[in-house]
């Protein structure tokens, strides 16, 4: 359970205990504008965990799940199901993400595989330059690395 998960639980315990000795208990101090951030750096994270749950599933172009994706449809898919509704096309789902750069980008954000202005496959960063994706006709879900400096990163807000 998270420390921010955890902060209710003990206000209804300690009845008239100011919430920064919460928070010193607990171990967290809650900053006003960062509850926002945690929150969606659990989506992702879920979302993230959802989509290896899918290793294996087949590749297959318009699918959305749960049991065939294509590119977007997993990324959809997998936003959806941690909380986060998303465009159905790569394209429409990096217009809609927070531009992140390379050095900022974190386990769970999108990563965006572009041809000049043009983005034509997304996956989720998994962390030491991996992504999970469906990539083609033929394939499955899986974990590869990042095949390509054409990429931007996009975080769901």
């Amino acid at each position: 359970m998270s420390a921010l998960n955890r902060v209710p639980s003990l206000m209804a315990r300690a009845g008239t205990a100011s919430a920064l000795t919460l928070a010193a208990v607990s171990g967290s101090v809650v900053v006003p504008g960062v509850a926002s951030e945690a929150a969606a750096a659990s989506h992702a994270s879920k979302a993230l965990k959802i989509a290896a749950s899918k290793k294996g599933s087949p590749y297959r172009w318009g699918a959305t799940g749960p049991h065939r994706f294509d590119c977007s449809g997993l990324t959809l898919y997998s936003f959806k199901k941690a909380g986060k509704k998303l465009p159905r096309t790569a394209a429409q789902q990096y217009n809609k993400t927070s531009r992140v750069s390379a050095k900022s980008r974190r386990t769970g954000d999108l990563v965006f595989f572009h041809s000049g202005s043009s983005v034509y496959h997304v996956g989720i960063y998994a962390g030491k330059n991996r992504i999970w994706h469906a990539p083609k006709t033929g394939a499955v879900v899986r974990l590869e690395r990042i095949w390509s400096s054409s990429v931007w990163y996009g975080r769901v807000k």
